[in-house]
């Protein structure tokens, strides 16, 4: 599979592009890549550029998507967006009616979608249903060993009773005699003929007299349904799992997705970067002298690490392979443990004139961090 351009450089946009930057870049490269301005030999190759610029201003013409964009990629567009919800709300009529062109050309390379405001009448019964969002927090060990959690969600579903129907079982929905079953009302004003939609009926071009007792007549019932949901290993705060068709049902039963937005709880010990996690480990004054083997935990339990003589606070040691699995790769990040030497407090007397007595026997040689410093003090104010 190709991988994708980002989509500033799609535009020829910097990062930090205003709105009307962005809208004015693509107007340009719509321009010059409309396949009906291109000879035909070139139209294909128009045409797959044109989906890649209409793609890139869809979505950085949308503050929400843009923001989304910037923090994750083009995975995280993918992880929460179809590729119809990409378009959707995108001003390109009055773009392309600027240009003198029509936005056929849309349905003829993207598909008929519905949504680049062509005109067309729109009924609310070939509605799809509404995108619902929900937070699920996971514990830190959950997020790098993968969970499925069952989510209690309440959504609008085609009623059970009139199964969408919207009228009292045994009844039927009867023509709307204003618009006579077409939605619309016409109104002649001098050489115009005006089209709008009928307000008796409100464009469904039916009416429903006796409307069903469970729904009253919308066609849909709220319920709360148990979903199951598969978090896989990896995942990090912000992510974004797409339960397509899980989310409410339209007039006509067409769902929406379920989007579950992924917060993961702070670790007591562990603070993750990436793929990797951090550590502070305090050691012990002598282990950090004289070398020794400590134990470190890991995401999955404690393992030995040795430390060298002269272990210097704040030095930092990689355990390969214990960090958060990558979650669009294979293979894990890594555990970096910073020694912290811990140094002793509430000293016996006996404990302090040790430690006065070993004093006196260190050098310089003993000491190379301080050698270092007292050199760089001579050099500096030489």
């Amino acid at each position: 599979m190709a991988t994708k351009r980002d989509y500033y450089e799609v535009l020829g946009v910097s990062r930090n592009a205003s709105k009307e930057d962005i809208r004015a870049a693509f107007r340009k490269l719509a321009m010059q890549y409309h396949p009906d301005r291109v000879p035909a030999e070139k139209k294909k190759e128009a045409e797959e550029r044109f989906k890649e610029i209409s793609e890139a201003y869809a979505v950085l013409s949308d503050d929400q998507k843009r923001a989304q964009y910037d923090q994750f990629g083009h995975e995280g567009i993918g992880a929460r967006y179809s590729y119809e919800d990409i378009f959707r709300g995108a001003d390109f009529t009055s773009i392309f009616e600027d240009l003198g062109f029509g936005t056929s050309i849309f349905e003829e390379i993207f598909g008929d979608f519905g949504f680049f405001g062509t005109g067309r009448r729109s009924s609310r019964r070939t509605g799809r249903g509404r995108d619902l969002q929900f937070d699920l927090e996971i514990s830190f060990e959950e997020a790098a060993r993968g969970t499925t959690k069952t989510l209690v969600v309440p959504r609008y579903e085609v009623c059970s009773t009139c199964r969408g129907e919207g009228t009292k079982p045994g009844t039927k929905k009867v023509e709307c005699s204003r618009c006579r079953g077409t939605g619309q009302i016409k109104v002649a004003q001098g050489f115009f003929t005006l089209t709008t939609t009928c307000a008796s009926c409100q464009g469904e071009g039916y009416r429903i007299q006796t409307p069903c007792p469970t729904c009253r007549g919308q066609g849909r019932e709220k319920v709360e349904r148990r979903i199951e949901v598969k978090v896989p290993p990896g995942v990090d705060t912000g992510a974004h799992l797409r339960l397509s068709g899980e989310g409410e049902a339209g007039p006509t039963g067409v769902r929406g997705d379920l989007y579950i937005v992924i917060y993961v709880k702070p670790h007591p010990l562990f603070e993750r970067h990436d793929d990797d996690i951090y550590l502070e480990l305090p050691v012990s004054f002598v282990t950090a002298c004289l070398g020794g083997e400590v134990e470190v935990p890991t995401l999955n339990g404690n393992v030995k690490m040795k430390i060298p003589p002269g272990t210097q606070s704040g030095k930092v040691f990689r355990i390969r392979g214990k960090g958060f699995p990558r979650l669009h790769s294979a293979g894990q990040g890594d555990e970096l443990v910073r020694v912290i030497v811990e140094v002793p407090t509430a000293l016996t007397a006996e404990q302090k004139k040790l430690l006065r007595d070993f004093a006196v026997t260190l050098d310089e040689a003993s000491l190379p961090l301080t050698r270092s410093f007292q050199e760089k003090l001579r050099h500096l104010f030489k």
